[in-house]
């Protein structure tokens, strides 16, 4: 059984309204939710929370019903234990996440928008999930199994997190925690290429959640499942393809957009891909949203 919680209006996104859904599987997530048309879900990554789509969200609104989960893990969404195999913060598992949230709002299938951690997600939620996506936007990232047999001093050194939050419990969790703001801003200062692209308010939301023990860990069990069990997920899907439609957007000053051919490294994993660059850093969406939405809107028009 679901059910939803009103928690009120945003106070960062005009027109969106705040509520918990609790999901069939037990686990409660925040989403906020705003206008209406064809439902389109965008899911963030790390380290933010659903206010990284603040910028375009509203002016989505205006054509889709734009649905912004934290999730789990992460924000104000439940962060469930953990175990050794890190399966509770496995891709799979958070992607089952977003299908019963899909069925818990009454809805069959999604235009889905995914950046980052949120983007893998839309991975495995496009593999174990077909019928309930229309169409998918990845934004800013490789495949992870490619990233991780590709990796070189470069990748190490850019992406080092990759490396240092997958370490056993409890040492990243407890080196983050002695200063998690110190950590949080160097990550997003070093990630996004446009300073101010992250007001001070926003990153203060980001840092209230950050700075909790729980989501510290849960987001180190999300990295260990990404260098373990999700990796064991993917290669054995690896004759599986996104059949729908999928676009890719990077930015062009990133680790990804300057370490790979982003669209090539999709070509053995989709059936139908379009790829752009934007003139930015990891985060398109909040460094250039109004270049971000040229490219968006033309490809949802095309396939809602």
């Amino acid at each position: 059984m679901s059910d939803i919680t009103p928690r009120g209006d945003s106070p960062f996104i005009d027109g969106f309204t705040l509520s918990d859904v609790r999901l069939a599987n037990g686990v409660t997530l925040r989403v906020a939710i705003g206008g209406e048309g064809p439902p389109l879900l965008m899911l963030h990554g790390h380290p933010q929370n659903h206010l990284a789509w603040r910028k375009i969200a509203p002016q989505l609104a205006q054509k889709y019903r734009v649905i912004l989960p934290d999730l789990r893990g992460y924000g104000d969404s439940d962060k469930p234990v953990s175990d050794e195999t890190h399966r509770a913060y496995s891709k799979r598992v958070m992607a089952d996440d977003i299908s019963l949230l899909i069925d818990a709002l009454g809805l069959e299938r999604v235009a889905f928008v995914g950046h980052d951690r949120g983007a893998r997600v839309g991975h495995r939620l496009a593999l174990d999930h077909p019928e309930k996506l229309s169409c998918c936007v990845f934004v800013d990232i490789a495949p992870t199994a490619t990233m991780y047999a590709l990796t070189n001093k470069a990748f190490a050194t850019r992406y080092f997190w990759w490396f240092f939050l997958i370490q056993p419990y409890p040492l990243p969790e407890t080196m983050i925690g002695h200063d998690p703001a110190l950590f949080l801003r160097k990550h997003i200062d070093g990630q996004l290429k446009t300073p101010g692209a992250t007001e001070e308010v926003i990153f203060n939301d980001y840092l209230r959640c950050y700075q909790k023990k729980e989501m510290i860990h849960a987001v180190c069990e999300d990295y260990r499942a990404a260098a373990t069990i999700d990796l064991d997920d993917d290669a054995q899907d690896s004759d599986k393809r996104i059949e729908a439609p999928l676009l890719l957007l990077w930015g062009e000053k990133g680790t990804v957009g300057q370490l790979y051919n982003v669209v090539e490294t999709w070509q053995d994993k989709a059936r139908h891909i379009l790829g752009h660059a934007l003139p930015c850093g990891h985060s398109p969406h909040e460094e250039v949203p109004d270049l971000f939405l040229s490219q968006l809107q033309p490809f949802l028009d095309s396939v809602l």
